[in-house]
This record gives structure tokens, sequence and C-alpha cells, in this order.
């Protein structure tokens, strides 16, 4: 429970999700920074097999991603993928560089 404004609110009170940085890595993997102040590496290779990311298999596409509203898109906003999937399954990048 958390409390704003003399209001309690049941669950946790966990920050909204949003990117605020990104760069394109080796290997379809993405360095995130988040509006956290977080950053994490996210693999990508693993969702090039479903069929919603299959386009992304095309490097070039998938290099041509980019941020909108704190959400990374690609195809001109056809496509797009959750803030928090990146932040919970990405890694953070301090421990991947060290």
């Amino acid at each position: 429970m958390y409390i704003i404004d003399d209001i309690a609110y049941a669950g946790n009170n966990s920050p909204i999700i949003k990117v605020s940085g990104v760069k394109v890595l080796d290997d379809f993997k993405l360095w995130i920074r988040f509006n956290t102040r977080e950053t994490k590496i996210f693999d990508f290779k693993p969702l090039l097999s479903t069929p919603a990311f299959a386009p992304l298999k095309n490097e070039s596409l998938f290099k041509d991603v980019y941020i909108d509203y704190g959400v990374l898109n690609w195809l001109q906003g056809e496509l797009d993928i959750a803030p928090e999937a990146l932040y919970y399954e990405g890694v953070d990048a301090e421990k991947q560089v060290g």
C-alpha cells in the first residue's frame, strides 16, 4: 500500500518506465537508457523468431529504431515493444561492461 495526496492505494508505487535513450549494438543488441537513469543491454535475438518481430531480422530495419513517447518503435510506428519488457528482461549495462 502507498499513499499519495492522502489517498491510499493498493499494490506498489512503481515508477512508470520509459526509454530515454537507445543505441544499436552488434548482434541485435540494444543499449537502453531509462527514465530511472538506469542503463541496460537488451538482446533482441530471441524475439526475432516470433512472428511479431520477424521483420526486424533485416538488420537495416532493426537499426532504424527510434523513441516515441518513451517507447521504442520501428517501421514508422507499426512495430513497438513495451519499455517494461526491455527494463525487466534487460541486463544491467554497468555489470555487462565490467
